[in-house]
């Protein structure tokens, strides 16, 4: 081989480099966004990188161990002064010597990603499963031979009336001496679960511990893991982070990792480790920013999707692969957080992981459930969870209904042609003037839009991400530049020049950076139908829950996640992502799933209440519907094949052209 396929993450670009090519060449061919300061002499260490190596079903690659060239003394120098971590290179020192699959580590990114799940602004109904008590303590005795924990239980249960403590063995090893510190006087932070009242000791503190108690709800997604550090004394937000998941690098979608799991010996162990590693990182971030000692976060509550789900607990997803799609268990689990890895907090610091609704429905979907209550609506409501995987609730007083729907990363700016995750100089906003097909953009980092006469001449525009890449297509659209089979028209025939012949089909110039040394971002027709993929999925489970439902129409949809933060409804409604509805009708909930974590954080009522609504939720399978396939194929039109939205054409008027009926009214076969 004269060349070698080298495939950056979490980015997803990709290319053929000739063999003895550095990597951080490669990174700039292809825009990757990779650090370097020193012009490559391996002084920096900016451009460090992680090479994978094994089977990689997603990408349809094998790595073998010696893909790139072996490590060289420039990197042993730097290694040597400042250090280098295990499996780490300098992409400046690194030659390609066959396909490879690179990590790029968030410290690498000269364009740090932005993890769009802010918190959103909600009261919490404080009842936390741990408290502080401050305790007067008696002193040891030569006449009363009681133990130092003895006493402090006993003070407790006198002074606050709460019996039985149960010690953690970590917690004692720090009791005396916070004893004695305190002199005689210490804070305790006890753990009683809802399920289980026995109270648990999980920390000790010298005197009054005035810094508080903390605990963290963590959205562990596929693509993205948000946390937010929160007072347990009245739920409000002291810090908030994210970061990519660590184990992008072994698969972008969730399948890819359970494959990368099922070929890979280890693999899922490995999986685990990285996640965990990644939110001890979150962990002590959120520490830094808020100001507090790590010691101070007492409790954490985890929601994710099914497969992170298994990884994150250490459970080989292998079954989640392959139907009957069963779960190892789909209750809530409740565990010592540094039994799941989750160390540098408080010792005896608990867990608690919400229950999973079904095999492809998880715990996310059920915090989504406790936060937006679908069986408290009077009229149907449809929420749509969309991630790497989407998740559906459909319910009102009466029942409520789920529902998985495969739709890919394509909406998070993954598998689109100049795509990419939400990082400074990303497209985020697209509009195109239908007289004239021009367009305009805002980028991530910059207020202005790209017509704006104060638009900084050297703003970088890297690439564009998923809410751009949504807005963009769905713009294209209702200027007629795209018909409604998804099909790009030439120049000729939309009366744009910025549609480009490219091979067989036709891309949609919307950025020249080329003249600045940036990039040309293009929408492809491989852009369309990623997009149509996708949006067929999501909508077709939607349309299943309604089938089930019984129901024709529903009365509002939620948006939820990032997806339904960043994406306005008039876009989402012309692409037909979800069923036909006034776009007034359509509103976002924000991180519904990260709302639901710090509700059950919070409250233990509430971990009752979404532990009894799950039984109640019934799922839909759409894998073995038999309607899926049908509603998949009437949805790849845009905005739907059979559905005329005609609610959304009484406000929106969508052109028609049609560029597949040449004159002669012969139709030529759609470019796949």
């Amino acid at each position: 081989m004269s060349d070698a396929l080298v495939i950056f993450t979490p980015s997803g670009k990709r290319g053929r480099f000739a063999l003895g090519t550095p990597l951080l060449t490669a990174a700039r061919q292809l825009g990757v966004d990779l650090d370097s300061v020193c012009g490559g002499r391996g002084i920096c260490g900016r451009c460090q990188v992680a090479p994978q190596a094994g089977q990689f079903a997603k990408h349809g690659v094998s790595v073998a161990a010696d893909a790139l060239s072996p490590g060289t003394a420039v990197e042993a120098r730097y290694a040597d002064k400042r250090g280098l971590a295990p499996g780490r290179r300098l992409g400046c020192q690194a030659c390609v010597q066959g396909d490879v699959v690179v990590d790029v580590p968030p410290e690498s990114q000269l364009h740090r990603q932005v993890v769009r799940k802010a918190a959103s602004a909600r009261p919490m109904a404080m009842d936390p499963a741990t408290r502080l008590y401050l305790v007067e303590v008696a002193e040891p005795d030569m006449h009363e031979p009681s133990g130092d924990f003895e006493r402090v239980a006993r003070a407790l249960e006198e002074q606050w009336q709460i019996r039985g403590l149960q010690p953690d063995l970590e917690v004692l090893r720090d009791l005396q001496p916070a004893l004695r510190r305190g002199d005689w006087r210490i804070t305790l932070a006890v753990h009683r679960g809802h399920r289980d009242p026995t109270p648990r000791l999980v920390a000790v503190w010298p005197g009054f511990h005035a810094e508080g108690a903390f605990g963290l709800a963590i959205d562990l997604g596929s693509t993205t893991i948000a946390a937010h550090l929160t007072d347990l004394s009245d739920g409000s937000v002291r810090a908030a982070a994210g970061l990519m998941n660590p184990q992008i690098r072994f698969g972008e979608d969730l399948m890819s990792r359970v494959s990368y799991a099922m070929m890979n010996p280890g693999g899922a162990a490995e999986m685990t480790a990285a996640v965990r590693a990644g939110l001890r990182d979150l962990a002590a971030d959120l520490a830094r920013e808020a100001g507090i000692k790590p010691g101070s976060i007492v409790e954490a509550v985890v929601v994710c999707n099914p497969v992170m789900h298994h990884l994150f607990l250490g459970i080989d997803p292998v079954e989640l692969g392959q139907a009957p799609f069963a779960l190892a268990t789909s209750g809530a689990v409740e565990a010592p957080a540094r039994d799941l890895g989750l160390s540098g907090i408080a010792p005896g610091a608990r867990l608690y992981v919400l229950p999973c609704i079904a095999g492809h429905v998880g715990a996310d979907a059920a915090a989504v459930a406790l936060s937006e209550a679908p069986e408290t609506a009077e009229t149907p409501v449809l929420i749509v969870d969309v991630g790497t995987n989407a998740e559906l609730l459909l319910g009102d007083r009466r029942r409520v209904l789920a529902c998985s729907s495969p739709t890919g990363p394509a909406f998070e700016g993954a598998q689109i042609s100049a795509g990419q995750r939400a990082a400074p100089g990303a497209i985020e906003r697209v509009r195109i003037d239908p007289a004239t097909k021009t367009p305009r953009f805002r980028v991530i980092g910059c207020d202005l839009w790209s017509d704006d006469p104060d638009f900084p001449a050297d703003q970088p525009v890297t690439g564009i991400c998923g809410s751009g890449i949504i807005e963009a297509v769905a713009e294209m659209r209702m200027a007629g530049i795209v018909d409604a089979s998804g099909l790009i028209g030439a120049a000729a025939q939309t009366g744009a020049d910025r549609c480009l012949p490219e091979g067989r089909t036709h891309a949609y110039l919307l950025h020249d950076g080329s003249a600045a040394g940036g990039p040309r971002i293009l929408v492809t027709q491989s852009d369309i139908r990623a997009i149509q993929l996708a949006k067929s999925a999501l909508y077709a489970g939607a349309r299943l829950l309604m089938d089930a439902f019984g129901v024709s129409h529903v009365d509002r949809v939620v948006l939820a996640g990032a997806f339904g933060a960043h994406v306005s409804p008039l876009h989402a409604l012309v692409l037909g992502m979800i069923p036909d509805v006034a776009p007034d009708r359509v509103t976002s909930a924000g991180n519904a799933a990260g709302t639901g974590a710090r509700i059950a954080l919070c409250s233990r009522a509430a971990r009752a209440q979404i532990e009894a609504l799950v039984t109640r939720i019934h799922k839909v399978e759409t894998a073995i519907e038999p309607r899926f396939q049908e509603h998949f194929v009437a949805a790849s039109a845009l905005p739907h094949a059979s559905d005329p939205f005609a609610t959304l054409r009484a406000s929106v008027p969508l052109p028609e052209p049609a560029f597949n009926r040449p004159e002669g009214g012969r139709r030529r076969r759609t470019p796949a």
